[in-house]
């Protein structure tokens, strides 16, 4: 894809819409409420959801805990499947090793907890009952 326009879409769009067709958010009402939260700035300067995005600018989103940089390379008005939404933005090469590198921290230091799934087991809820117990 190059750096224009693809054919049958407008020269501009909602920053909210193209969040949601890039496949950043799941709906477009939360790609508003992130851009509300602050979440999405473009340029370094925080904007609102109408707000028209052009080819060629820059956008830091923040989705969970991390943060991508990225530059706009197309407009496409239907959400289409994830290859495709891919190549609506270039992710700089900064932010993607700063991702990667937040990734493989925390597959090697994993929150405690994290592998809990569930309700206990009958024998995991007897040791929590004698465990408590003793206090």
């Amino acid at each position: 894809m190059t750096d224009t326009v693809e054919p049958g879409t407008a020269a501009r769009m909602r920053i909210d819409k193209w969040l949601w067709a890039a496949r950043f958010y799941k709906t477009r009402s939360l790609a508003a409420q992130a851009i509300t939260a602050g979440h999405v700035r473009l340029a370094g300067q925080a904007v609102k959801a109408a707000r028209e995005l052009h080819v060629g600018e820059s956008l830091e989103i923040a989705v969970g805990d991390s943060v991508w940089n990225v530059v706009v390379r197309g407009l496409n008005a239907q959400r289409r499947p994830a290859p495709e939404a891919q190549q609506l933005y270039a992710e700089t090469s900064e932010s993607r090793e700063r991702r990667l590198a937040q990734q493989e921290a925390r597959r090697l230091a994993p929150v405690p907890g994290s592998d809990l799934r569930g309700r206990p087991t009958k024998k995991a809820r007897r040791l929590i009952r004698g465990f408590n117990d003793n206090f």
